[in-house]
């Protein structure tokens, strides 16, 4: 286990963890503020795809100043580690509640939803969308206010980023990998408020194809809430996000309009009064009741390299302007050379097709996890590496596209000059991307390079028995590489089922970034498509997989 922490700091319990990474309470030793500290996966730390997700979360952070959402204190990474000081928000998960207390009565729910479409507001406004609004990342302080979190796989508006979410919470655009926008939050915040009122999520679903379709094709059960505020369900639930409010500003308007006319002017007063009420019940849930820091953490703190420049927290105090420029100047002094490619026709493919990336021995969606963000789904049904390593963020749910006997495969090579920059990416002309040199000249052939990314985007079916994916490699050098992309067919979700059609093969070399394009025609009957891409020499990972619900098969 690494044992690597943040400097400057004192440690004292983890407040969770989880696929990609933990979260602890620290006080500043300098300054004895608390704080919470967010470490990358000690398995993920190696793969340059998450740790290019997790930069783009600190940057992400650090261009938001709002009272609504856990503010950025610093960035730092070392060749040990990675992790994000935050804001300790001292309260309690609005899933905690609603486990303990069960529904709330309508102020308090219309409270707790103000306050973290407030947050929402804030992101949407500087052009982010969180794509992960849900009980879990809502904090409930003793004072009965909320507070949004968890930026981890939050994008800029308008971004082609694939399938991502955490699926009882997702809009139908999100299921067919639209670009990320804020209606999509819009719809996660609705169905987080209708849990608060009845219970239970909008959609059951017994699994995932079913929870797709109900997403996408099934009524807005608005029947099951109270009465005066049934058009804020069924408005936040549209099936069509054009139908939805724009933002989670023009939410919060329809939101107060709704609850000052049922309730009266001092509905917020009352809701936030029943909130505080409840946070006091779970004391023991708060972080200041939890524990007190240890006096040292020297063991873990020496493993920290020295690093460039003054160290990261040296006469280091919270102030928000101080702290963003610290911020800004670690994010972009960090050269970020994952590109990665994204195909915007793969997003809006019909309601019938839902897509769960899933790797080697993935099993069922568990609740409240989140979809990683380019792959379909998460841990349990997300673009997962082929042995069974989870996706990296960015890569765009691993689907390969197959090719049978009767289609030939229509593969298009691009250098990093042609490639797209990750949206994400702070655009400074000090992070230049790689550019692959020509093949050096000579008798002796360049060495094979390490291959650092394979991904799988843009699966999509094209017609009863066809489909296309598009298949990212990124490597570190210019030698040659070789690039199998596999097809499989199947009935069972999260199994790759049975090989169809030859494997095809493809060689690359003189550049260190390659996108192909490839088509296939399936011969097996399965409802399941899974295109996988592997290389030769292998990457760190093994390649990356998606599974694809075909337009045939109805399974509700």
């Amino acid at each position: 286990m690494n044992t690597w922490a943040v400097p400057g700091y004192t440690e004292s319990l983890e407040l969770g963890s989880g696929a990609s990474g933990r979260v602890v309470l620290a006080v500043h030793e300098e300054t004895g503020v608390p704080v919470a500290v967010k470490y990358l996966g000690e398995s993920l730390r190696t793969r340059p795809g998450f740790v290019h997700g997790f930069r783009a979360e600190a940057r992400l952070l650090a261009g938001l100043d709002s009272p609504h959402v856990a503010g950025l204190y610093e960035y730092v990474e070392s060749p040990d580690g990675a992790a994000i000081v935050m804001e300790l928000v001292d309260g309690v998960s609005l899933r905690a509640l609603l486990k303990r207390q069960g529904p709330l009565e309508p102020e308090a729910a219309l409270t707790v939803l103000k306050g973290s479409l407030l947050g929402l507001a804030d992101a949407h406004r500087v052009g982010v969308v969180h794509r992960d609004y849900k009980p879990e990342n809502v904090l409930v302080v003793p004072d009965g206010t909320s507070t949004l979190v968890d930026f981890g796989i939050a994008v800029d508006a308008g971004t082609s980023a694939g399938v991502a979410g955490t699926p009882a919470y997702m809009s139908p655009e999100q299921w067919t990998g639209a670009p990320a926008s804020p209606a999509a939050d819009v719809y996660a915040a609705t169905a987080t408020f209708f849990e608060c009122l009845t219970g239970h999520k909008p959609y059951p679903g017994g699994n995932l194809a079913e929870l797709a379709l109900q997403h996408v094709d099934a009524p807005v059960p608005a029947e099951e809430v109270p009465e005066a505020v049934r058009e804020l369900v069924r408005r936040g639930l549209a099936k069509d996000p054009a139908r939805r409010p724009a933002g989670a500003e023009a939410f919060v308007a329809e939101l107060e309009a709704a609850a000052g006319s049922a309730y009266g002017p001092d509905w917020e007063g009352r809701g936030r009064a029943r909130l505080a009420a409840l946070v006091a019940l779970l004391p023991l849930l708060l972080p200041s009741h939890r524990g007190t820091p240890r006096t040292t953490t020297d063991t873990a703190r020496t493993v920290l390299r020295p690093q460039p420049g003054p160290g990261p927290a040296r006469a280091w105090l919270p102030g928000r302007a101080g702290l963003l420029v610290s911020a800004a100047a670690v994010l972009l002094g960090a050269v970020l050379t994952q590109g990665l490619s994204y195909d915007p026709g793969a997003a809006a493919q019909g309601t019938a097709q839902a897509l769960a990336t899933t790797g080697a021995g993935s099993g069922a969606q568990t609740e409240g996890s989140p979809v990683p963000t380019d792959p379909a789904l998460s841990p349990s049904a997300s673009s997962t590496a082929s042995g069974g390593v989870p996706p990296e963020p960015g890569a765009s749910a691993s689907a390969p596209a197959a090719t049978g006997s009767g289609a030939s495969p229509s593969p298009a090579a691009e250098t990093d000059a042609g490639a797209p920059t990750p949206p994400d990416a702070p655009s400074t002309p000090a992070a230049p991307t790689t550019t692959a040199p020509a093949s050096p000249a000579g008798p002796t052939a360049p060495a094979a390079p390490a291959v650092k990314d394979v991904t799988v985007s843009g699966f999509r079916q094209t017609g009863p028995t066809t489909a296309t994916a598009t298949v990212g490699i990124t490597t570190d050098g210019t030698g040659p590489v070789s690039i199998t992309v596999s097809w499989f067919s199947g009935d069972t979700a999260g199994q790759a089922g049975a090989g169809d059609g030859a494997p095809l093969t493809f060689e690359r070399s003189g550049a260190t970034r390659y996108t192909l394009t490839v088509d296939h025609t399936f011969t097996g009957t399965g409802c399941y498509w899974t295109a996988q891409a592997t290389t030769s020499p292998a990457a760190a990972g093994g390649g990356a997989s998606q599974q694809l619900l075909t337009s045939r098969c109805d399974l509700r």
